[in-house]
């Protein structure tokens, strides 16, 4: 991908200076240094300063939301760099519209009670096509075709609001579709390893039950030694109707709102823009349905739950 973007560039490839004064080649910048694989706003309308493109001076000028996201989604660099030539006197000039590469950030997937020394992770490979091309997204697809051999930069980064209860005989309640499981694999770890008598619950969802149960063993191995207590699965697939973790949710709403009554710790971990979204909604619905309560008082009592630290999300 470098190299098709270098080709397409109007100068000769040379060095260019890091934000830390390094001078190192521009292929090795753009390799390791620099975002090529999303467009934004802000590139696009520095880009449009150097591009001759009535169309994205028109873009930069109606400035329309909807207009913006469906032409940023599913392109990169490259395409601007082919469809829409800018004119650029050198490197330097051509990274200050560039944003640098940022870190991705994983929910840890293990305890260390459980894996000393180790940290894991669960990481869904992101690959598609869009406007006639090969697409991955780049920290997914560089752990699993180009890391090999190469140790990449790591750090680990706290999230306070998201940990078990200190009581262990705290009930929990884990919803984690996709690779949302993964923080949750971790929990139920360390559950076993300290003892914990607290009873729990793991809501888990994907496309398809054959090709999509991640951590199968370990979640059946939980099931059968008595650390995992239930487990609701939404393959949703696998039927014509299509099944979400919301909708078991709602199925077990009884059940549900007698461990929140009991004094259950309710987690979610995942897609930010729709499941979380249908869940909280689900968890309202329980509340009025199941706890009788009005709209604006279940809208109070899950508003206390998280104050309380017992409604707690980890979502991207």
């Amino acid at each position: 991908m470098v190299d098709e973007i270098l080709a397409g560039l109007p100068f000769k490839a040379g060095t260019v200076s890091l934000p830390d004064g390094e001078e190192i080649p521009l292929r090795e910048a753009l390799i390791g240094h620099y975002d090529i694989g999303t467009l934004n706003k802000s590139i696009v309308q520095k880009w449009q300063q150097r591009s001759g493109s009535p169309f994205l001076r028109s873009l930069v000028a109606a400035d329309d939301k909807k207009a913006w996201d469906d032409f940023c989604w599913g392109r990169d660099l490259i395409d601007l760099i082919l469809d829409y030539p800018a004119d650029f006197n050198d490197g330097d000039e051509f990274v200050s519209v560039l944003k640098r590469l940022q870190p991705r950030l994983y929910s840890i997937a293990s305890s260390p009670k459980a894996h000393p020394g180790e940290v894991h992770l669960c990481v869904g490979i992101v690959r598609y096509h869009s406007f006639g091309r090969k697409r991955g997204g780049i920290c997914s697809t560089f752990l699993s075709d180009r890391s090999r051999g190469l140790q990449p930069g790591v750090y680990v980064h706290s999230n306070n609001a998201f940990r078990l209860p200190a009581n262990g005989e705290t009930p929990v309640i884990m919803v984690g579709p996709g690779t949302g499981v993964a923080p949750f694999r971790a929990f139920l770890e360390e559950r076993k390893a300290t003892g914990a008598k607290g009873q729990n619950w793991l809501f888990f969802g994907n496309p398809h039950r054959a090709t999509d149960f991640l951590y199968e063993d370990e979640i059946t191995a939980f099931q059968k030694d008595g650390t995992l207590h239930r487990l609701d699965l939404a393959w949703s697939r696998d039927q014509k109707e299509k099944i979400y973790v919301q909708h078991l949710m709602l199925q077990q709403g009884p059940e549900l709102w007698k461990w929140l009554q009991e004094g259950a710790a309710f987690y979610v971990c995942g897609d930010a823009t729709r499941m979380a979204k249908d869940v909280d909604a689900a968890l309202h619905t329980i509340a009025e349905e199941h706890g009788g309560l009005s709209k604006d008082g279940a809208a109070a009592y899950l508003s206390q739950l998280k104050k309380d630290k017992r409604y707690l999300r980890d979502v991207y």
